[in-house]
């Protein structure tokens, strides 16, 4: 079951831990896939941050509402989201903006040192390099294209913890 808040307010705070924006719909999507499968793992809690499912798209794990809750966010003045033409005929990126400040009493403690970790490990790649990453971590490579991809799947990627950081 989706948790609205905690998922509307960790894309808001996405964007103000990576400098007030996130540059594209795919490196959204994965650092929200990183965000719930390692939470799912983390301490073996089992519970993800948003409650959404992932698919097993083609360029790798995708949440199932994400956009929905990134639409409502728009429509209640808290995120802008505008494109960029990257040239070289690539589709123009979308970036979304936050319009105002998360907030973070939603979030337990194990949730801050999983969002933080995440957001140090990976939030200065691209979309592209993220991509790379999930095709070959077990969630996407061991489910069937389109299909759910299964949480209980987050204990095979051999993910450390020793470096979570809290978030200020």
């Amino acid at each position: 079951m989706i948790d609205y808040d905690k998922y509307a307010n960790l894309i808001l705070l996405l964007c103000r831990e990576l400098g007030g924006f996130v540059a594209g719909k795919k490196k959204l999507a994965k650092l929200l896939y990183y965000i719930d499968f390692d939470r799912y793992e983390y301490h073996e809690s089992m519970r993800t941050v948003t409650g959404d499912i992932y698919r097993a798209r083609p360029m790798g794990p995708v949440p199932n509402r994400y956009l929905e809750v990134v639409s409502t966010l728009e429509r209640d003045g808290k995120l802008n989201r505008r494109t960029r033409s990257l040239g070289g005929g690539y589709h123009p990126q979308e970036i979304y903006v936050a319009q105002t400040s998360p907030d973070i009493s939603v979030f337990d403690e194990d949730d801050m040192a999983v969002i933080s970790r995440v957001v140090h490990k990976y939030g200065n790649l691209d979309g592209k390099q993220l991509e790379t990453l999930t095709h070959a971590e077990a969630p996407w490579a061991g489910t069937a294209p389109d299909d759910v991809i299964g949480f209980e799947l987050a204990f095979y990627r051999g993910t450390v913890f020793d470096d979570a950081l809290a978030v200020t």
